[in-house]
Protein backbone atom coordinates (compact mmCIF):
# COMPACT_ATOMS: atom_id res chain seq x y z
CA UNK A 1 0.00 0.00 0.00
CA UNK A 2 1.62 3.18 -1.17
CA UNK A 3 -0.75 5.75 0.25
CA UNK A 4 -3.84 6.44 2.30
CA UNK A 5 -6.07 9.21 0.95
CA UNK A 6 -9.55 10.27 2.02
CA UNK A 7 -11.07 13.45 0.62
CA UNK A 8 -13.10 15.11 3.38
CA UNK A 9 -15.89 16.37 1.15
CA UNK A 10 -16.63 12.79 0.16
CA UNK A 11 -15.96 11.17 3.55
CA UNK A 12 -18.84 8.81 4.28
CA UNK A 13 -18.53 6.57 7.33
CA UNK A 14 -15.54 4.64 6.04
CA UNK A 15 -15.47 2.12 8.90
CA UNK A 16 -18.19 2.14 11.57
CA UNK A 17 -15.93 0.42 14.07
CA UNK A 18 -13.05 2.79 13.44
CA UNK A 19 -12.10 5.44 15.96
CA UNK A 20 -12.06 9.07 14.87
CA UNK A 21 -10.06 11.22 17.24
CA UNK A 22 -8.85 14.78 16.85
CA UNK A 23 -5.58 13.82 15.24
CA UNK A 24 -7.52 12.20 12.41
CA UNK A 25 -8.80 15.59 11.26
CA UNK A 26 -5.38 16.49 9.92
CA UNK A 27 -3.95 17.18 6.55
CA UNK A 28 -1.87 14.04 6.86
CA UNK A 29 -4.75 11.65 7.48
CA UNK A 30 -7.62 13.29 5.65
CA UNK A 31 -5.96 14.27 2.42
CA UNK A 32 -2.28 13.96 1.95
CA UNK A 33 -1.21 10.98 -0.08
CA UNK A 34 1.65 10.40 2.32
CA UNK A 35 2.91 6.86 2.73
CA UNK A 36 2.29 4.98 5.97
CA UNK A 37 4.26 1.97 4.78
CA UNK A 38 7.24 1.27 2.59
CA UNK A 39 6.68 0.32 -1.03
CA UNK A 40 5.60 -3.28 -1.26
CA UNK A 41 4.71 -3.50 2.42
CA UNK A 42 1.23 -5.02 2.76
CA UNK A 43 0.84 -4.35 6.47
CA UNK A 44 -2.03 -2.21 7.67
CA UNK A 45 -1.17 1.44 8.49
CA UNK A 46 -0.56 2.19 12.15
CA UNK A 47 -3.31 4.04 13.98
CA UNK A 48 -0.81 6.24 15.79
CA UNK A 49 1.40 8.86 14.11
CA UNK A 50 3.06 10.45 17.18
CA UNK A 51 2.57 13.90 15.59
CA UNK A 52 0.42 15.05 18.50
CA UNK A 53 2.70 13.95 21.31
CA UNK A 54 3.76 17.51 22.10
CA UNK A 55 0.23 18.82 22.51
CA UNK A 56 -0.26 20.18 19.00
CA UNK A 57 -2.35 18.94 16.10
CA UNK A 58 -2.94 19.98 12.49
CA UNK A 59 -5.97 21.38 10.73
CA UNK A 60 -6.81 20.20 7.23
CA UNK A 61 -5.07 23.32 5.94
CA UNK A 62 -1.80 22.20 7.56
CA UNK A 63 -1.83 24.77 10.32
CA UNK A 64 -0.43 23.50 13.64
CA UNK A 65 -2.46 24.53 16.68
CA UNK A 66 -2.47 23.54 20.37
CA UNK A 67 -4.94 20.77 21.15
CA UNK A 68 -6.98 23.04 23.40
CA UNK A 69 -7.64 25.36 20.45
CA UNK A 70 -11.32 26.10 19.80
CA UNK A 71 -11.13 24.20 16.50
CA UNK A 72 -10.20 20.96 18.26
CA UNK A 73 -12.70 21.58 21.04
CA UNK A 74 -15.41 21.72 18.39
CA UNK A 75 -14.04 18.66 16.62
CA UNK A 76 -13.97 16.72 19.87
CA UNK A 77 -17.56 17.64 20.60
CA UNK A 78 -18.80 16.53 17.18
CA UNK A 79 -16.88 13.27 17.54
CA UNK A 80 -18.43 12.73 20.96
CA UNK A 81 -21.84 13.53 19.49
CA UNK A 82 -21.43 10.88 16.82
CA UNK A 83 -20.47 8.35 19.50
CA UNK A 84 -23.51 9.24 21.59
CA UNK A 85 -25.76 8.84 18.55
CA UNK A 86 -24.09 5.52 17.79
CA UNK A 87 -24.92 4.25 21.28
CA UNK A 88 -28.53 5.42 20.96
CA UNK A 89 -28.72 3.75 17.57
CA UNK A 90 -27.75 0.39 19.08
CA UNK A 91 -30.52 0.65 21.68
CA UNK A 92 -33.00 1.61 18.98
CA UNK A 93 -31.92 -1.29 16.77
CA UNK A 94 -32.57 -3.68 19.65
CA UNK A 95 -36.17 -2.41 19.71
CA UNK A 96 -36.58 -2.66 15.93
CA UNK A 97 -37.14 1.05 15.35
CA UNK A 98 -37.44 1.93 11.68
CA UNK A 99 -35.74 5.33 11.90
CA UNK A 100 -32.23 4.03 12.64
CA UNK A 101 -31.24 4.63 9.01
CA UNK A 102 -31.64 8.34 9.81
CA UNK A 103 -29.13 8.03 12.65
CA UNK A 104 -26.72 6.31 10.25
CA UNK A 105 -27.02 9.21 7.83
CA UNK A 106 -26.59 11.78 10.60
CA UNK A 107 -23.37 10.13 11.78
CA UNK A 108 -22.02 10.30 8.24
CA UNK A 109 -23.01 13.96 7.93
CA UNK A 110 -21.18 14.68 11.20
CA UNK A 111 -18.02 13.49 9.46
CA UNK A 112 -18.59 16.24 6.90
CA UNK A 113 -19.28 18.72 9.71
CA UNK A 114 -15.90 17.82 11.19
CA UNK A 115 -14.15 18.27 7.86
CA UNK A 116 -15.60 21.75 7.54
CA UNK A 117 -14.62 22.71 11.08
CA UNK A 118 -11.11 21.36 10.50
CA UNK A 119 -10.68 23.78 7.57
CA UNK A 120 -10.46 27.27 9.12
CA UNK A 121 -11.05 29.82 6.38
CA UNK A 122 -8.24 32.08 7.61
CA UNK A 123 -5.65 29.57 6.41
CA UNK A 124 -7.61 27.73 3.71
CA UNK A 125 -6.95 27.82 0.00
CA UNK A 126 -9.80 27.68 -2.50
CA UNK A 127 -9.13 23.97 -3.06
CA UNK A 128 -9.53 23.31 0.68
CA UNK A 129 -12.83 25.20 0.81
CA UNK A 130 -14.18 23.38 -2.24
CA UNK A 131 -13.41 19.97 -0.75
CA UNK A 132 -15.00 20.66 2.65
CA UNK A 133 -17.98 22.89 1.77
CA UNK A 134 -21.10 22.11 3.82
CA UNK A 135 -24.54 22.64 2.28
CA UNK A 136 -28.05 23.15 3.63
CA UNK A 137 -29.51 19.90 2.22
CA UNK A 138 -29.05 17.90 5.47
CA UNK A 139 -30.93 20.61 7.38
CA UNK A 140 -33.97 20.14 5.15
CA UNK A 141 -33.80 16.37 5.76
CA UNK A 142 -33.83 16.89 9.52
CA UNK A 143 -36.83 19.20 9.31
CA UNK A 144 -38.71 16.68 7.17
CA UNK A 145 -38.03 13.87 9.67
CA UNK A 146 -39.04 16.08 12.60
CA UNK A 147 -42.34 16.94 10.90
CA UNK A 148 -43.12 13.27 10.25
CA UNK A 149 -42.42 12.31 13.87
CA UNK A 150 -44.51 15.20 15.12
CA UNK A 151 -47.53 14.09 13.09
CA UNK A 152 -47.68 10.90 15.18
CA UNK A 153 -46.73 12.31 18.57
CA UNK A 154 -49.20 13.62 21.15
CA UNK A 155 -48.92 17.37 21.81
CA UNK A 156 -46.25 18.38 24.30
CA UNK A 157 -48.04 20.07 27.20
CA UNK A 158 -45.49 19.65 30.01
CA UNK A 159 -41.76 19.73 30.52
CA UNK A 160 -40.43 16.19 30.24
CA UNK A 161 -37.30 14.68 31.74
CA UNK A 162 -34.91 12.38 29.84
CA UNK A 163 -36.70 9.04 30.16
CA UNK A 164 -38.90 6.70 28.13
CA UNK A 165 -36.61 3.67 27.94
CA UNK A 166 -32.98 3.11 27.00
CA UNK A 167 -33.30 4.26 23.40
CA UNK A 168 -35.22 7.39 24.29
CA UNK A 169 -32.93 8.31 27.18
CA UNK A 170 -29.84 7.74 25.02
CA UNK A 171 -31.25 10.05 22.35
CA UNK A 172 -31.84 12.69 25.01
CA UNK A 173 -28.20 12.30 26.09
CA UNK A 174 -27.10 12.74 22.47
CA UNK A 175 -29.24 15.88 22.33
CA UNK A 176 -27.33 17.44 25.24
CA UNK A 177 -24.00 16.60 23.61
CA UNK A 178 -25.33 18.19 20.41
CA UNK A 179 -26.10 21.41 22.28
CA UNK A 180 -22.53 21.51 23.57
CA UNK A 181 -21.17 20.90 20.07
CA UNK A 182 -23.32 23.77 18.85
CA UNK A 183 -21.95 26.05 21.56
CA UNK A 184 -18.39 25.14 20.58
CA UNK A 185 -19.04 25.67 16.88
CA UNK A 186 -20.91 28.99 17.25
CA UNK A 187 -17.83 31.22 17.77
CA UNK A 188 -16.02 29.53 14.87
CA UNK A 189 -18.92 30.25 12.55
CA UNK A 190 -19.34 33.77 13.94
CA UNK A 191 -15.74 34.64 13.02
CA UNK A 192 -16.18 33.24 9.51
CA UNK A 193 -13.92 30.22 10.04
CA UNK A 194 -16.65 27.66 9.21
CA UNK A 195 -19.77 27.54 7.06
CA UNK A 196 -22.90 29.00 8.72
CA UNK A 197 -24.88 25.92 7.69
CA UNK A 198 -22.76 23.84 10.09
CA UNK A 199 -24.19 25.74 13.06
CA UNK A 200 -27.71 25.58 11.59
CA UNK A 201 -27.39 21.82 11.15
CA UNK A 202 -26.35 21.28 14.77
CA UNK A 203 -29.17 23.53 15.98
CA UNK A 204 -31.73 21.56 13.99
CA UNK A 205 -30.14 18.25 14.98
CA UNK A 206 -30.79 18.89 18.67
CA UNK A 207 -34.47 19.43 17.81
CA UNK A 208 -34.45 16.19 15.83
CA UNK A 209 -32.90 14.21 18.68
CA UNK A 210 -35.48 15.57 21.14
CA UNK A 211 -38.32 14.60 18.83
CA UNK A 212 -36.82 11.20 18.01
CA UNK A 213 -36.45 10.50 21.74
CA UNK A 214 -40.16 11.15 22.28
CA UNK A 215 -41.01 9.05 19.23
CA UNK A 216 -38.91 6.13 20.49
CA UNK A 217 -40.62 6.26 23.89
CA UNK A 218 -44.04 6.25 22.23
CA UNK A 219 -43.23 3.32 19.95
CA UNK A 220 -41.78 1.36 22.87
CA UNK A 221 -44.94 1.98 24.89
CA UNK A 222 -43.00 3.76 27.64
CA UNK A 223 -44.23 6.77 29.53
CA UNK A 224 -42.10 9.89 29.60
CA UNK A 225 -41.36 11.33 33.02
CA UNK A 226 -43.13 14.64 33.52
CA UNK A 227 -41.42 17.42 35.44
CA UNK A 228 -43.04 18.16 38.79
CA UNK A 229 -41.86 20.86 41.15
CA UNK A 230 -40.46 19.15 44.29
CA UNK A 231 -42.56 19.84 47.35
Amino acid sequence: MASFIIKPAYLRCVVRAGRLINEHWTRNTLYAGRSYATEGDNRSPKIYTKTGDKGFSSTFTGERRPKEDHIFEALGSTDELSSAIGLAREFCLDKGHTFTYQLDKIQCILQDVGSNIATPRSSARESHIKKTKFTAKPIADLENWIDKFTEELPPLTNFILPSGGKGSAALHLARTVCRRAERNVAPIVRTGEADPDVAKFLNRLSDYLFTAARYAAMKDGNEETIYKRPE
